[in-house]
Formats: C-alpha cells, structure tokens, sequence
C-alpha cells in the first residue's frame, strides 16, 4: 500500500508538471500572436506609406509627359526625377 501512495504522489508530480509546461507554452504562443499583430501593423503602416510614395512618383511620371500606354519616359524626365531624388 506504501508504494501505491509513492506512486500516486509521483504521478501527481508528472502532471503538474505537464499542465505546468502547458501552461508556459500557451503564454509563449500568445506572446507570438501578439507580436505578430504589432508586426502586422507595422508592416501595413509601411505599406501605405509607399503607396503614397507611389502615387506622387506616378503623378510626376505623369507631369513630365509620361503616360502608361507601355512607352518608356523620356531620358530627360528620367534625368528630371533622379536630380529631384
């Protein structure tokens, strides 16, 4: 009957354990869920910023005489928007 008690005890052990071990992993699981929304922010922030930045080179473009018909710009607006650069 003594060793059953040890036993038990023993097991007892293993599972606080394991539900200790559980327990670091869900926090560990939600820290990452956490900065990957941060990160996702970020990156979504950075996104819009160089859609802006897009947009104004597109106008530009568009100033110097360049349209989106598949023609190249000229070398003078290229030459126009690297020296703005």
């Amino acid at each position: 009957m003594e060793y059953l008690t040890y036993g038990m005890i023993c097991l007892m052990f293993v599972l606080i354990g394991m539900v200790g071990l559980q327990f670091t992993y869900m926090f560990y699981v939600e820290r990452l869920y956490k900065e990957r929304g941060r990160h996702l922010k970020l990156v979504e922030g950075r996104n819009a910023v160089l859609k802006e930045r897009l947009r104004v080179a597109e106008q530009r473009l568009e100033s110097l005489g360049w349209e989106e018909s598949g023609s190249e710009p000229s070398e003078e607006a290229w030459a126009e928007i690297l020296d703005d650069n």
